[in-house]
C-alpha cells in the first residue's frame, strides 16, 4: 500500500502519494484518542466553551480552564464533567473500532488510550464497550493534550521510545502533542476543517476518513518496518 501523507496546515489535503520512508524500527505502541476517534460523542466542546464564556482561540478547553482562578477552574471542571456525563447516554463506538484494536493485538502491538476526558468518563465508556488497552491516560492522570507529556509519560511507563510509537487521533490537539513529543507517525481520522489553522506548520501526518483506512495505514507502516 502507498500511503497518502499530508504536510502542514497550508498544504493540499490530497498531495501525490509518496512511499513510506520510515526507518526500520519496530512499531511497539499505538496511542489512541477517544472522542471523535474511537467514540462518537454528542458532546460539543464549543457549546461548553460558550457556556463558560471562553473564546475559541485554538487552545484546548482544558488549557483555557487551567488558566482560570482556582474557584472558577473548579466550577468549569464540574460543568465539563456534567456535560460529559450527559453525553455518555447518546455516545457510541465508531465503526471499525473493535476491528482495528483486534488487528493490533494480533500483531503484538500494545495500545494506549490517551484522552482529555475525565477518568470517570473514560471508565464508563470502556465498561460499556468492552474496549481494552494496555494503559489508559486521562486528564486526571497528568498533563492533557496538547502537552507532549500526555504521550511521553505513558511511553516511559511502557519502556517504549517515541520512534517506536504511532498516534491515531482526530484533532489538532493530537497532532500538536505528537509533534511536540517527537512522534513522527500520526494518523488523523476526519479532522474538522477549522482545526487545520492550528496544525503545526511542519508536522507530517496521514489523513484518513475512517478507522478501516487507519487500519490499512498502520498495516502499511508495520510492513515497511518488517
Amino acid at each position: 500500500m502507498v500511503l497518502p501523507e499530508c504536510g502542514g496546515a497550508n498544504e493540499a489535503r490530497n498531495p501525490p502519494s509518496p512511499r513510506v520512508t520510515s526507518p526500520p524500527v519496530p512499531l511497539g505502541v499505538v496511542l489512541f484518542d477517544l472522542d471523535g476517534t474511537l467514540w462518537e460523542s454528542p458532546l460539543r466542546i464549543d457549546e461548553v466553551r460558550r457556556e463558560l464564556g471562553l473564546p475559541a482561540d485554538g487552545r484546548s478547553l482544558l488549557e483555557q480552564i487551567g488558566s482560570l482562578a482556582p474557584e472558577e477552574r473548579a466550577r468549569a471542571l464540574a460543568a465539563l464533567q456534567a456535560h460529559e456525563q450527559r453525553a455518555l447516554a447518546c455516545g457510541h463506538l465508531k465503526p471499525g473500532t473493535h476491528e482495528l484494536l483486534h488487528f493490533l493485538r494480533v500483531q503484538g502491538i500494545r495500545t494506549v488510550l490517551v484522552t482529555n476526558n475525565s477518568r470517570q468518563t473514560a471508565a464508563e465508556v470502556l465498561a460499556r464497550t468492552a474496549l481494552q488497552f494496555d494503559l489508559v491516560r486521562t486528564r486526571d492522570d497528568g498533563p492533557a493534550k496538547p502537552d507532549p507529556r500526555a504521550f511521553l509519560e505513558p511511553l516511559e511507563l511502557l519502556g517504549v521510545k517515541t520512534r517506536e510509537a504511532a498516534v491515531v487521533g482526530d484533532s489538532h490537539l493530537d497532532l500538536r502533542a505528537a509533534w511536540a513529543a517527537g512522534i513522527g507517525q500520526v494518523v488523523l481520522v476526519a479532522p474538522q476543517a477549522w482545526m487545520r489553522a492550528h496544525f503545526p506548520g511542519k508536522a507530517r501526518f496521514y489523513e484518513v476518513a475512517t478507522l478501516e483506512e487507519a487500519r490499512r495505514v498502520l498495516a502499511a507502516l508495520l510492513n515497511s518496518r518488517a
